[in-house]
């Protein structure tokens, strides 16, 4: 299951240089997972400052 970014995200951009497979993008307002794209690897939510990354 694809991990999700909550409103706390604060948009530094560590979490898309964190992932291996280039599954986090810049949305509207806050980073964004593709759900298809990501293997669920955690390595997004352990590099969140905020952590405003968690398993969906």
């Amino acid at each position: 299951m694809a991990r999700v970014i909550s409103d706390a995200c604060v948009c530094c951009g560590t979490c898309e240089g964190e992932c291996p497979v280039g599954a986090i993008a810049m949305g509207d307002t806050k980073y964004e997972i593709n759900a298809d794209a990501c293997i669920d690897c955690g390595a997004c939510e352990g590099a969140c400052p905020t952590g405003a990354i968690s398993e969906a």
